[in-house]
């Protein structure tokens, strides 16, 4: 199934698509759910409700206008994870932006994990705020987002898609110039408007082989960046494993997986985003979603 978040007289609420993502079910108007953390902490008891409440329930259609990042403001920075396409770890390495880098093509031993603070997500539709990168350097990364249902640290015994309550794109926006500068990644990727979120969470039990999975992103409808989950480096069971070893995880925890070539900072010269850009990014699966650039 797939989970939106929805503004509805300006309150945050929580629905399940139906009639082919056409119309939704409103479960927090049900009575099922008050938003979608709330949702992710009691699924498990409430997965046969939501079920029935989309396929009984009046559906409703909606406006796109009104959707919302699936989770509008997480409970914790979001996990994120660099260099995780072999290419776009050359095409970075090359890019004289990245102070790790040997010999320009340098792909890590182990993942590399960084975060993104809960106030840079903002939602389909909404605007990446260039003016707040001095450098207008701005750039783009497509991502699939993996959504966590499960708390604690993923011990040795445990299976880590056992974490997972679903998928969704996140849009890693990034001031190259802050990211290159600082020598970490922090303040050029935790922008406030810097992480674009949505449409929706598809649950996991709805993909059927994510490894399929194409991610696609184009600027003004040129295509910039395509690739399928299969061709991550380190793979979703291991970035689950890599980070919760040690790291305990909470319900609604959002790990973004990495980008595939064809960033911005990869041409020669840059192709940085400016105002009155439009950024798209489909998956397979999960939708699309659009931002433009002010």
């Amino acid at each position: 199934m797939k989970l939106v978040t929805f503004n509805k007289s300006g309150a945050a609420h929580v629905g399940v698509l139906a009639s082919g993502d056409t119309a939704l079910v409103d479960l927090t108007e049900a009575g099922i759910a008050r938003d979608m953390l709330d949702l992710v902490d009691r699924f498990d008891s409430l997965r046969d409700r939501v079920r029935t409440a989309a396929a009984s329930h009046p559906a409703r259609t909606y406006d796109a206008r009104d959707l919302l990042a699936p989770i509008p403001l997480p409970r914790r920075n979001i996990f994120c994870v660099g260099k995780n396409y072999y290419e776009h770890a050359t095409e970075f390495g090359s890019s004289g932006f990245d102070s790790g880098s040997v010999g320009g093509s340098e792909v890590p031993e182990y993942p590399i994990i960084f975060s993104k603070p809960p106030s840079a997500v903002i939602g389909p539709g909404a605007g990446i705020d260039s003016s707040l990168d001095p450098y207008n350097s701005v750039d783009y990364e497509a991502e699939l987002a993996v959504i966590i249902s499960r708390a604690g640290r993923v011990r040795e015994a445990d299976d880590p898609m056992s974490f997972v309550f679903g998928y969704t794109i996140l849009n890693d926006v990034t001031s190259r110039e802050l990211q290159k500068r600082h020598k970490q990644w922090l303040l050029g990727k935790g922008i406030d408007t810097f992480a674009p979120m949505g449409p929706a969470i598809t649950t996991a039990d709805a993909i059927k082989n994510l490894a399929d999975l194409t991610i696609e992103l184009t600027v003004n409808g040129e295509r910039r960046q395509s690739a399928r989950i299969r061709d991550l480096i380190f793979d979703i069971p291991t970035l689950i494993r890599a980070i919760g070893r040690s790291t305990s995880f909470v319900p609604g925890d959002i790990i973004a997986t990495g980008t595939p070539v064809g960033v911005g900072i990869g041409f020669k010269p840059p192709r940085y985003l400016k105002p009155g850009d439009k950024v798209r990014i489909t998956a397979s699966e999960i939708g699309a979603l659009e931002n433009p650039v002010l």
